[in-house]
């Protein structure tokens, strides 16, 4: 467990979310230049039985699951089995349909593949069947040329990164995510895309106040897709099926990851650069809200002031998780949690308590 101010401030402060009861589980780690500064967690993983939340219970925190995925996108173009302009029709031929044939890797990762709702016939009980996703996907009508505009593919981003990842390699996104970075990372059981059942006794449950379902937006996507729910979340059948546009994750599992892409261990410098780096720029067509792409994660950590052109990249999730990645501060940075609310409080308030120790620390001689 780290010492320090920062260790101090952060367990603090999540003690105090989940004694008022503004919270029920809360984990938060954080790496600077490549040391464990903060391992802090508070609460239970189960209040229906008083489980503690331990740095190790996995936690399913929604969106928070593409910086994996959007991770073993890099790790296929490192390893030389597809290039950020490869056509998607390349390895996956019947994608091409509708004006799909100009699709690429890039147009997948900067979610301007035109395709940010599910076909109409995929729910969540078709979530789990993997051909059937993937045949809508291919047959779907893109909502505008690929390429040409930006608009957050809550679910189909993480089946075509990862149809495109199956055919490349053979494997489902699930084995490489274990072959790939828990297991040689050493965070075996910190990171799930298709959880085994033997893990899920050890999971944390998910709760969320009636009173607090998010606000959807007009349009496009369902609301199963825009907005988080528990039931989903402790879902068996989801937790175990590779679903991923989402994942279940510890904060430590998840700065780990962060860390040791910063790190060098799994990209190199120059990689880590080009995918860090603005990729597109527009009008998000889901939310109508300003989008900045990297390849694969937005720019800009959340919250920060309006003058911070910060080169930060990473997912928040659903219900109010956020995990990212600072390469010129040095910080991966990550928060999980098990109460889903309709904002990131919870996750702002920590990375003020972050940035604010950070430009101490940058003052002191």
């Amino acid at each position: 467990m780290p010492r320090g101010e920062i260790q101090e401030r952060v367990q603090r402060y999540i003690d105090t979310l989940v004694g008022t009861g503004a919270e029920t589980g809360v984990q938060v780690a954080v790496y600077r230049d490549g040391a464990l500064v903060v391992d802090a967690v508070a609460g239970s993983a189960d209040p229906a039985t008083g489980r503690p939340l331990t740095s190790g219970t996995p936690i399913f925190s929604f969106s928070t699951g593409k910086n994996m995925a959007a991770t073993i996108a890099h790790l296929l173009v490192a390893r030389g089995f597809l290039g950020y302009d490869t056509p998607v029709t390349d390895l996956w031929p019947e994608f091409g349909g509708h004006g799909k044939a100009t699709t690429t890797l890039r147009h997948v990762l900067t979610h301007t593949a035109g395709l940010p709702a599910m076909p109409l016939e995929i729910t969540p009980a078709e979530l789990p069947d993997w051909p059937r996703v993937c045949a809508a996907l291919a047959a779907a009508e893109p909502r505008w040329r690929p390429g040409t505009a930006t608009g957050y593919h809550s679910y189909t981003f993480g089946f075509l990164v990862g149809e495109l990842a199956r055919r490349a390699t053979g494997r489902p996104m699930h084995e490489l995510l274990r072959e790939w970075v828990t297991a040689p990372l050493g965070i075996d059981g910190q990171l799930y895309f298709a959880a085994p059942a033997e893990a899920l006794p050890g999971f944390a449950r998910l709760e969320q106040p009636a009173q607090q379902r998010p606000a959807l937006p007009d349009g496009i996507l369902a609301p199963w897709e825009s907005g988080p729910s528990a039931d989903l979340g402790n879902d068996e059948g989801i937790l175990r099926a590779d679903i991923p546009s989402v994942g279940s994750a510890t904060a430590h599992g998840l700065a780990a990851m962060f860390n040791t892409l910063l790190r060098g261990r799994l990209v190199d410098a120059a990689r880590l650069a080009e995918l860090s780096a603005l990729a597109f720029e527009g009008t998000d067509r889901v939310f109508g809200t300003p989008a900045r792409m990297a390849l694969g994660f937005p720019i800009g950590r959340i919250g920060a002031p309006a003058e911070e052109r910060s080169a930060a990249f990473g997912w928040p999730g659903g219900g109010g998780s956020y995990a990212y990645a600072d390469p010129a501060r040095g910080v991966a940075f990550a928060l999980t949690k098990t109460r889903l609310l309709p904002n990131f409080d919870t996750a702002l308030s920590v990375t003020a308590i972050l940035a604010d120790h950070l430009a101490r620390d940058e003052e002191r001689p």
